[in-house]
């Protein structure tokens, strides 16, 4: 409870010490940051490999999948070997995944992570066997392989004491995948672009429009709803789609701020916008706390009557209702203010939690509440 409160009290330090204003205008942004161009994309890519040269550190024989694996391997390399007689613990069976971005074309490099499947202790010191890297349409984009880089490390002694530090059975490998097939980026059609908003909203939508038609000139971009806004490139701007988007590129735009409080109940931690507003409220929470007390007590029986003495626990159970009266809230119109209500309050990030929602259900909290 008191990190909470040292929580809140620093949050409205911060509202204070900015100087936030009832209406906090928001920060203008980049209009290619606000918005992202249809067509435009980035691909998964998905791969399955294996790991050599581990000192000792792979898959052992509970974990068939790597030597599966080594066994395809040697007999694409014309070697033949018995299953019966490979007993190694260097190699790893491993799932490659990688970021196709778009643009990119045939020759260009892929950063690589690379985690274990099996039961390997750690992939440090090893080398990626060439693995193909394929989409969701089961096509082939990428190559993978070379040595991988181990962030954390491990250490046990023979009396089973051990240290560890990071992941071990995760990898990464920069620029170790090489692009072999290229993904076709359409950026306008019929001389249309189609700009989508990372954050739909109609009042961003609208100042979208207004700011692509300062740039491109008046009638060219229309709201198709919240989400989307459509560009209609003429003159030279359809024959070269990309110097209009870098001129869009350089356009400012306002977005509009969301009203939100984001609760984390796991680690305390509770981030509200700016724009919060809080309604004057009487709120009254309390709960009721149960304690139970087990007390054993000997049984003697008095003397010629016979029996046997015998130990009888003896349960108490006492409901202690924590009352805690009605607290009158004043309205806020400021992140400030809101903070302080909030921690006058004096309730934990779960209490706080189901307090919000309901200020949100009554209407007093002008605000999205999200508790993650």
């Amino acid at each position: 409870m008191k990190r909470l409160r040292h929580l809140l009290s620093g949050l409205a330090a911060l509202a204070i010490g900015t100087g936030a204003p009832a209406a906090t205008p928001a920060r203008a942004e980049g209009l290619l940051d606000l918005c992202d161009v249809l067509g435009v994309r980035d691909n998964q890519l998905l791969g399955y490999g294996v790991v050599t040269g581990l000192n000792g550190t792979g898959d052992d024989m509970t974990a068939p999948f790597a030597q599966h694996s080594l066994r395809a391997l040697l007999r694409r390399l014309g070697v033949q070997a018995d299953a019966r007689q490979l007993r190694l613990k260097n190699v790893a069976a491993v799932l490659v995944t990688a970021t196709l971005p778009p643009f990119s074309r045939s020759g260009s490099r892929l950063d690589v992570t690379v985690s274990s499947i099996g039961n390997a202790k750690s992939l440090r010191g090893g080398v990626l066997v060439q693995t193909p890297l394929r989409g969701a349409d089961r096509h082939t984009y990428a190559v993978a392989q070379g040595a991988l880089l181990v962030g954390g490390f491990s250490a046990s002694g023979a009396s089973g004491s051990s240290v560890l530090e990071g992941t071990t059975t995760t990898a990464r490998l920069p620029a170790g995948a090489l692009v072999e097939r290229e993904v076709p980026s359409e950026i306008a059609k019929d001389g249309t672009l189609t700009l989508v908003l990372r954050e739909p909203g109609f009042a961003t939508a609208a100042r979208v429009v207004s700011a692509v038609d300062g740039a491109l000139g008046k009638g060219t971009a229309t709201a198709v709803d919240g989400g989307a806004v459509r560009v209609k490139l003429a003159g030279d701007a359809a024959r070269d789609p990309v110097t209009a988007l870098a001129r869009m590129a350089t356009v400012s735009v306002e977005p509009v701020a969301v009203a939100r409080v984001v609760v984390n109940e796991r680690t305390g931690t509770i981030v509200a916008g700016g724009d919060v507003r809080l309604m004057p409220v009487a709120i009254a929470q309390g709960g009721i706390t149960i304690s139970v007390r087990e007390t054993p007590r000997v049984s003697q029986p008095e003397a010629f009557a016979g029996g046997t003495t015998q130990v009888v626990p003896d349960s108490e159970v006492e409901p202690v209702e924590q009352g805690a009266g009605m607290t009158f809230v004043n309205g806020a119109t400021t992140l400030a203010d809101v903070a302080q209500a909030l921690s006058a309050l004096g309730v934990t990030p779960r209490e706080l939690g189901s307090i919000l929602q309901a200020l949100r259900t009554a209407g007093a909290l002008r605000a999205e509440v999200v508790v993650q």
